[in-house]
């Protein structure tokens, strides 16, 4: 890329948002994991949505690339530019306002870099709660999370992040800006252009903020990390929950025993909260409007009818708020856990909810067919039949070896996927992990109609390219 449009960029945001260097933009170019490396003309931080929309009217005119970036914690590669070096990261960090919090409207306005767990802190020093809940949530970005139409362990309750979102602040590829930032409940004005760019992924504009919704804060929470004997037990436990507490119940969490032991052995200061060893387990919380006694006594009565059938084996309730955090550290530190263990092949799919136990047997079938010495890392959210399905490497496996086989174990997990009508991304989003897959999943018209969208919003294709479609 030239010097001169690398200046202009330089003219708007200043040249200290302006990064070059490969020490400076290191930091940009790498995927968590590892796996996905890119490289950049120029990391570029707007601190306005002025800002944004002259750097995308600049781009449109030089036909410059643009990769928008949050919190750099996306999982399928959507915030990683290519290898060519002419592609230029848009960095949302510095659009990191709280415009207005609105207690009596249970709204939010926050711009994109806002921290997701600055929302929730916020939320909660006005007395409500946001529910969007992730394990990367001190670092992730809302801009992020609504762009990918993140989920989490409190779409149970409250839903993904589309369902939290009433308004957005948009700028379109040609610089223009879509400013539909409205908190009304009802506004039936014609098509709901929203929910084009929640999910797209920075393919069709920069969401530059947004208008959320908040809910009140639970009166009281029950916590209890549950032995189960199978998934099969687990889903029988959850019918009951759920009849019992409705939406009080608003985590429900499947964990397979190894994932439990890779995140003892690796993460410090987690332990295992119960004695013995068991096959599954299950995160579960309920919320009560009430108090806390309430939240208590449902989720006593929930465990008494799960001992007494045989739905559970074992279990602790939290007895103070550091062990329900340790309870959710515990949960949410799988995904990091695996890390030391070697390769991971890793699947981020949703089944309907009454199907999770048949699916996870008939993956296991099929994996360990292909590589007997595969460990089967297996948690998620059952109550929305969302399962992250990963599979480590054989101990002293090579990593390389063993991760070339993603090409034959991750079509044979998605056929089974498909066998029960399951979605293939459930929360991550598609990049470019699953970009290419996607045009043999999704309905054609259905395709059709999204290349028509990106042709027609982004017709010079300087919106991330090569990802999603």
């Amino acid at each position: 890329m030239s010097k001169d449009v690398i200046a202009q960029f330089a003219e708007i945001v200043g040249e200290a948002n302006v990064l070059t260097g490969d020490a400076d933009t290191a930091p940009y170019l790498k995927e968590w994991r590892g796996r996905w490396t890119g490289k950049t003309a120029a990391v570029v931080r707007p601190g306005s949505t002025g800002e944004v929309a002259a750097i995308l009217k600049l781009a449109s005119r030089t036909k410059t690339a643009i990769v928008p970036q949050g919190g750099n914690t996306g999982l399928v590669g959507g915030q990683i530019p290519d290898m060519s070096g002419k592609q230029v990261i848009l960095s949302t960090t510095r659009l990191n306002r709280i415009r207005d919090i609105d207690p009596a409207g249970n709204t939010i306005t926050v711009e994109a870099g806002v921290v997701l767990q600055d929302i929730q802190e916020a939320a909660e020093e006005h007395g409500r709660l946001f529910p969007l809940s992730l394990g990367a949530q001190g670092s992730c970005q809302i801009g992020g999370n609504l762009s990918t139409n993140a989920g989490g362990t409190g779409a149970l309750a409250h839903g993904v992040a589309r369902d939290l979102c009433i308004g957005l602040e948009v700028v379109l590829p040609t610089g223009e800006v879509l400013d539909s930032l409205n908190r009304l409940k009802k506004d039936n004005t014609g098509y709901d252009l929203r929910n084009l760019f929640i999910g797209a992924e920075g393919t069709l504009g920069v969401i530059t903020a947004a208008v959320l919704k908040l809910f009140p804060k639970p009166a009281g929470r029950a916590t209890a990390f549950l032995a189960v004997p199978s998934p099969e037990e687990a889903l029988g436990l959850f019918d009951r929950a759920r009849s019992a507490a409705g939406n009080g119940l608003t985590a429900f969490e499947l964990m397979a025993r190894i994932g439990v032991e890779f995140t003892t052995r690796h993460i410090p200061d987690v332990r295992d909260p119960l004695d013995r060893h068991h096959p599954w387990y299950v995160l579960m919380e309920i919320s009560s409007g009430q108090s806390e006694d309430d939240a208590r006594a449902t989720l006593e009565a929930v465990l008494e009818h799960g001992m007494e059938h045989g739905l559970v084996t074992d279990g602790a309730i939290a007895e103070s708020f550091q062990q329900r955090a340790d309870f959710w550290r515990l949960r949410e530190s799988m995904s990091e856990s695996q890390i030391p263990e070697g390769g991971s092949i890793k699947h981020d799919i949703s089944v309907p909810v009454d199907s999770v136990p048949a699916f996870l047997a008939e993956a296991d079938r099929a994996v360990l067919a292909i590589e007997p010495g595969s460990r089967i890392c297996a948690f998620g959210h059952l109550g929305d039949g969302n399962i992250h399905y990963n599979i480590s490497q054989p101990v002293g496996a090579d990593k390389a070896v063993f991760m070339a086989l993603i090409e034959v174990i991750t079509p044979a997990v998605h056929k089974i996927v498909r066998d029960y009508g399951g979605s293939i991304s459930a929360e991550h989003g598609i990049g470019q992990m699953k970009r290419d897959e996607l045009a043999e999943v999704k309905n054609p018209v259905a395709l059709d109609l999204m290349r028509r969208i990106k042709k027609d919003f982004d017709p010079k294709g300087i919106m991330n390219p090569g990802k999603v479609i």
